[in-house]
């Protein structure tokens, strides 16, 4: 574990892990998407532009989400949450990130949905390393475990000397091969980045069975209902727009 990689010589300031894999994951995202662009005929140069949208309304909108649950759940003063270096939710990374890609596709004359298939690769690649990132910080673990690969986090976010499941790694196990699955789909289906939200809601669902978050609704957790959302709009996107690909032209 190595919630810290170092500090900036003269200021003291420490560089986290988390936030070192987090600036990976965009430029690779940018550099994943630039191709993809490119294979749609687009300007690959744009690429790097419209990702920077799309980071600013991830953080912001994982920063929001995060700082308005917690403060609803805890009591914690917004503001404290909102200012604070950790604490994070990426689901509200995704809502806002979505909403301002699509405003900034607007800006520079890229086609929303296009530009959406585009980063459905890079999303799940950034996303895997992103939760590397979070294994290294010690954040997002799951529920104790005597498994030969249980890691105990005793600098995490909170400390744990017992042994628990990765969870963060579960899901870079299952967020590569969706990679790589929809690099092979990419040129086949109607709407690729359906296919990632719905891919990605499907493994939270099951890795969450695995985590401590506590039950919300029918004995499933908040992250689990959202997962269910995602699956069923990724779904239905994908039938919408394959329903128009299918859709014989009139006569």
């Amino acid at each position: 574990m190595y919630p810290v990689l170092f500090e900036i010589p003269f200021l003291g300031y420490p560089v986290s892990t988390f936030g070192v894999m987090m600036a990976s994951a965009f430029l690779v995202g940018a550099w994943i998407t630039g191709i993809r662009m490119k294979e749609e005929g687009l300007d690959p140069e744009l690429a790097t532009t419209l990702m920077l949208w799309v980071m600013v309304g991830g953080i912001l909108g994982s920063k929001l989400y995060f700082s308005i649950d917690v403060s609803l759940r805890t009591g914690t003063p917004f503001s404290q949450l909102f200012l604070a270096r950790d604490g994070i939710t990426w689901y509200g990374g995704l809502i806002l990130a979505t909403v301002v890609g699509a405003i900034g596709c607007r800006v520079h004359g890229v086609p929303v949905k296009t530009f959406a298939d585009c980063t459905a690769v890079a999303g799940a690649v950034g996303q895997s390393l992103g939760r590397i990132g979070c294994f290294l910080v010690g954040d997002d673990y799951g529920r104790p475990s005597d498994l030969p690969w249980a890691v105990a986090f005793p600098e995490g976010a909170p400390p744990t000397l017992e042994r628990v499941h990765p969870t963060q790694l579960y899901e870079v196990a299952w967020l590569l091969p969706v990679a790589f699955f929809l690099w092979k789909r990419r040129k086949k289906s109607p709407f690729l980045f359906g296919e990632y939200i719905a891919l990605n809601g499907l493994g939270r669902l099951m890795i969450e069975n695995l985590r401590v978050n506590p039950k919300v609704a029918l004995g499933l957790t908040e992250p689990q209902w959202i997962g269910i959302g995602l699956i069923v709009l990724g779904m239905s996107g994908w039938l919408f727009f394959r329903g128009r690909a299918g859709a014989a032209p009139e006569a």
